[in-house]
């Protein structure tokens, strides 16, 4: 039986997440989020425990991570909170964290959509890469998904992968995609360990994203 703790879970991916979860797993789930237990009331099932929490609480963080095997953060923006994050994993001896994050914090993404990226990004790419660094200095077994622009569509689970120190493929990719990919890591725990992932969709490698 497999414990996973989603924080962030009020989050789109992770609602995609949850449900993927309980569809194709067989794993018990903690939802982590601020006021989780009225934003999250709808996804009552025996196999779902709710917490109301903050990132910033590394308390209630370890407290939460009793018995957890894999953690998952929907967001990767704020420094301060994944060290939060991190420190509260050391003190439970939980290892496993999987993370996302956004593209561009290497300056991995070339061409015309890297030009169109920097403007677009609002100057927050290095709040980003600063909180990826907290994890990859970290002694926990991470995956770190650098995702890039996401949009909505049911039934689109495609996605590719470039590695770290690769260029960066692909202007989209679905939240589906994006929570597939996380199931199929959990099932399949010893692959990507320590490991920061770009993600996207095949055959997207245009100048922006379809939608802009």
């Amino acid at each position: 039986m497999t414990n996973i703790l989603i924080l962030g879970a009020a989050g789109e991916i992770s609602r995609y997440l949850s449900d993927m979860l309980l569809k194709q797993t067989n794993a018990h789930l903690t939802l982590y989020a601020r006021q989780a237990t009225q934003r999250l009331k709808d996804n009552e099932s025996d196999r779902i425990i709710m917490v109301d929490g903050d990132f910033q609480d590394t308390d209630l963080l370890e407290q939460t991570m009793n018995g957890i095997d894999v953690v998952y953060v929907n967001d990767m923006y704020d420094e301060a909170a994944t060290v939060s994050i991190v420190k509260a994993m050391e003190r439970a001896g939980v290892k496993r964290i999987i993370a996302a994050s956004s593209l561009g914090i290497y300056d991995e993404v070339g061409g015309k959509f890297g030009e169109w990226l920097i403007p677009m990004s609002n100057g927050e790419l290095p709040k980003f890469a600063a909180s990826a660094e907290v994890l990859e200095q970290s002694s926990l077994y991470y995956t770190l998904l650098r995702i890039t622009w996401m949009y909505n569509e049911d039934g689109n689970t495609n996605y590719m992968l470039t590695n770290k120190g690769e260029p960066f493929v692909g202007t989209q990719v679905t939240r589906q995609a994006v929570a597939q990919l996380v199931v199929d890591i959990i099932q399949d725990d010893s692959r990507f360990i320590r490991s920061s992932l770009g993600v996207s969709e095949p055959g997207t490698d245009w100048d922006k994203p379809s939608f802009y």
